[in-house]
């Protein structure tokens, strides 16, 4: 009798978290991918945001990894996507400031 409720609260329970995993870690990251990308296109910047971070830091002077460009590509463009405009700026200021 127990087992009529327990299995398909257990099949609508593993649905839903299945469904709240991909929508986390796959749709969500989509989405806003595509939202920092029109961004970019909205300000006519060419640069990807994996060249901005990098030449970034490059100017900045620290060394950094694919690894670590990659996770902070994730975080900014889920967590603070105006970084990117931001960054951008600071590169073209600071080749306007190297001429």
């Amino acid at each position: 009798m127990a087992s009529i409720i327990i299995i398909p609260v257990l099949i609508v329970a593993m649905v839903g978290l299945s469904g709240y995993l991909v929508y986390k870690f796959l749709i969500y990251d989509l989405y806003c991918k595509r939202s920092v990308n029109r961004s970019l296109r909205k300000y006519n910047i060419k640069k990807t945001p994996f060249q901005i971070i990098k030449e970034y830091y490059e100017n900045k002077g620290e060394r950094i990894t694919h690894q670590e460009i990659q996770n902070l590509e994730k975080n900014y463009r889920q967590n603070e996507p105006d970084q990117f405009l931001a960054m951008y700026d600071a590169i073209r200021e600071n080749t306007r400031n190297k001429e």
